[in-house]
């Protein structure tokens, strides 16, 4: 008996002590979140959503804003002196892909990219890096989709319809989406002649309502109106146009893509806009998946999966609360 109390105690000894020590190194492990527009909902969520993966796993969060590239930089260097193992980033620039990876490397850091994905001097994705992103095409194309369904639903026709075409085309991912959209558009007998770019020169949304009122005053004979872009803000800047051009809500049709506070705030006012709805990307996934990604890598040396791609749900008005629900966001 004496012998099996023995045994009992040591083995519980033993589990202690392998807790205490996964604890311990839980505690000592720092992993970076780098984003490049802190003041952006979507990035606020996705810190949100890591910190959650912080507060069950015991490490160390730092959660770091970097608009530009020497900022980016810093940021790197920042977290190599404060002694952090990793880092999560979604850089201001995809272009700085390799100047990131020397300079993880340097600071001797473990890398993983979120949201963009870094390129080569090549243009091509650097594939060794580990990335969860969004299928940027089938995003497109699903807000494609669902202005052609509102389009037929408040019987329009196609060839008296104007669309913005809110674009930033120095990011790939905006790219993409943009001409996802468009795919579908043309494919169900879009006019070609009657979508209008609108370049904004930020991803936010007094950026695209800039861009957005140059085409509707230089096109202010087309009274109906669609709208999309890289996300929600883009899309609520060309609906904000709408409305100070004289546009009633119902001679307008945005679709974004993010699901932002910013957009649930839309669905939530008196009386329904021009924004009908937007392609939720989850930024759970985003925040709180690849920072637990990132702390297995370091703390048990299993690397993420080198692309993973998240899908969306289309959310309108009067559903948006069971999409966020079904999602996991609420």
């Amino acid at each position: 008996m004496r012998l099996l109390k023995t045994a009992l105690v040591a083995g519980a000894l033993a589990v202690l002590s392998v807790t205490t020590i996964a604890s311990a190194y839980a505690q000592d492990t720092k992993i970076g979140f780098i984003v490049k527009q802190p003041e952006e909902p979507w990035f606020q969520d996705e810190w949100k959503f890591a910190d959650q993966a912080a507060k069950e796993k015991g490490f160390t969060l730092v959660k770091i804003g970097a608009e530009d590239g020497e900022k980016l930089m810093s940021a790197i260097d920042n977290l190599g002196a404060q002694g952090a193992q990793g880092f999560v980033v979604c850089t201001p620039d995809v272009k700085l892909g390799p100047g990131i990876v020397a300079k993880a490397a340097a600071n001797n850091l473990k890398l993983m990219t979120v949201d963009d994905r870094l390129v080569g001097a090549d243009g091509k994705p650097l594939e060794d890096v580990p990335h969860m992103g969004i299928s940027a095409t089938k995003i497109g194309e699903a807000v494609g989709q669902a202005i052609i369904d509102e389009i037929k639903a408040r019987g329009w026709k196609m060839d008296e319809v104007g669309a913005i075409r809110v674009s930033y085309d120095q990011l790939p991912t905006a790219v993409d989406r943009v001409e996802g959209a468009i795919s579908v558009l043309k494919a169900a007998g879009f006019k070609a002649g009657n979508i209008f770019d609108a370049p904004q020169a930020k991803t936010d949304t007094e950026a695209a309502l800039n861009a957005a009122t140059v085409v509707l005053n230089a096109h202010a004979d087309i009274k109906k109106w669609v709208a999309f872009g890289l996300n929600d803000e883009a899309v609520l800047g060309a609906v904000r146009a709408s409305e100070s051009v004289g546009i009633p809500a119902d001679g307008m049709i945005g679709v974004g893509i993010g699901g932002a506070e910013s957009a649930i705030n839309e669905f939530k006012k008196p009386a329904a806009t021009g924004f009908v709805g937007t392609v939720i990307i989850s930024p759970k996934r985003h925040g709180y998946e690849t920072a637990l990604n990132m702390y297995d890598w370091i703390a048990n040396n299993k690397e993420p999966a080198k692309l993973t791609l998240t899908a969306g749900a289309l959310a309108k008005r009067d559903d948006y609360q069971k999409v966020r629900k079904d999602l996991g966001i609420e």
